[in-house]
């Protein structure tokens, strides 16, 4: 094969028939439509599924990913486009590496995101490893997040439509990890656009509705989840002013948020108090004010840093920060103290940030994504 072969839509130099890729396949409209247009473009197709859930379980709920019906869905997909697919029970792997610590940061009194773990550990660690097992040119997933290549290597950057930018839960992909992944809906205008694409291929799940909240929590009942999980957690405690004084009683730190103000079960006083801080020790929760729930300063750790120069304390770095996947970016100076630890000041203050959610690292002037880490002190 000549060396001065066109590169193919994922970067090859060779035809896509000789270029095989893995897509892992959740049963949802997204990667399904990955998985079709690849194999109609002519590619070496094949699809993925990870069971993570016993199918009796009840921690999954109806209609979330990686559980009965959507292994039936992304099969038929794969049978109707002729492609080989494979179901791995990854369901061990899953417990131990995502769910197990959920319900541990959850007692702890932190606020987790299981998806980016999920992506982090499972997705894009032993599913990536079973794609290279496979003699697989690369992996590529349904996710709304864009790879450009720069001059030193792949970079991350924000999907094209901002609904529904992912980056928020993928900045821990690490910089080898990225070098073998490929997004090819990042750089679709709308979630229509992608129905469009699946109507156009003949998927019977073009209207399949998205998955809602985290794929085992149903209803978003997290404490539900933790009390299966670890039954006897939720013990009662005491709610208390940011003096001590008792104001009412409570059923379980795990039934609390930070900035959390409805059902305290403290009405009737001047002014509405808020969740401000979580006292697992001592099974209280602290409530304050809403001032209190305000802070510019956010300590950070485990960060993945995807910027071409080297993370160290002697750069204060002016960028954008995401600390909720629903808001913006907002400015931010990032104060590194180590190659995985910083501190980070945000330029306007902002409530109920909580220990356990991601600080997500945004180039101010462009979409590129620079990482990012683990918020781990609350305030």
């Amino acid at each position: 094969m000549p060396l001065d072969h066109p590169l193919n839509s994922l970067g090859f130099a060779k035809p896509p028939s000789q270029t095989r890729v893995v897509v892992a396949m959740s049963g949802g409209v997204d990667s399904s439509v990955v998985a079709a247009q690849l194999a109609e473009e002519g590619y070496d197709v094949v699809g993925v599924t990870l069971q993570l859930y016993d199918h009796g379980a009840a921690l999954a709920k109806k209609g979330a990913c990686c559980a009965g019906r959507d292994i039936h869905d992304a099969r038929r997909v794969a049978e109707d486009m002729g492609f080989p697919h494979y179901v791995l029970d990854y369901e061990n792997t899953f417990r131990e590496a995502v769910i197990d610590e959920f319900a541990d940061s959850y007692l702890a009194g932190a606020t987790p995101v299981p998806c980016i773990r999920c992506n982090e550990r499972v997705k894009f660690k032993d599913l990536l490893e079973t794609a290279k097992d496979l003699d697989a040119d690369c992996m590529a997933t349904g996710h709304y997040i864009q790879r450009k290549m720069g001059p030193r290597g792949a970079q991350l950057h924000c999907a094209e439509d901002a609904n529904r930018d992912q980056s928020y839960f993928l900045f821990s992909t690490k910089p080898e990890q990225l070098e073998y992944l490929r997004f090819p809906l990042g750089h679709l205008p709308s979630k229509d656009a992608t129905r469009e694409l699946a109507r156009k291929y003949g998927l019977a799940l073009a209207d399949k509705p998205d998955s809602q909240d985290i794929c085992f929590v149903p209803n978003g009942n997290y404490a539900a989840v933790i009390e299966k999980l670890r039954p006897g957690a939720a013990e009662p405690g005491n709610i208390v002013d940011i003096d001590g004084t008792v104001l009412a009683q409570h059923r379980g730190v795990i039934h609390y948020t930070i900035g959390q103000r409805r059902g305290l079960g403290i009405g009737g006083l001047a002014d509405p108090l808020y969740v401000v801080k979580l006292d697992v020790d001592k099974k209280h929760v602290i409530v304050g004010p809403k001032d209190l729930l305000t802070t510019r300063t956010v300590p950070v750790r485990e960060i993945n840093w995807l910027g071409d120069d080297a993370f160290d304390s002697k750069t204060e770095r002016h960028i954008s920060v995401k600390i909720r996947s629903t808001k913006p970016p907002m400015e931010a100076i990032v104060r590194p103290l180590s190659a995985t630890t910083a501190e980070i000041e945000l330029l306007t203050p902002e409530e109920g940030v909580a220990p356990g959610q991601a600080c997500v690292f945004y180039d101010s002037d462009s979409s590129r994504i620079f990482g990012g880490g683990w918020i781990w002190r609350g305030y």
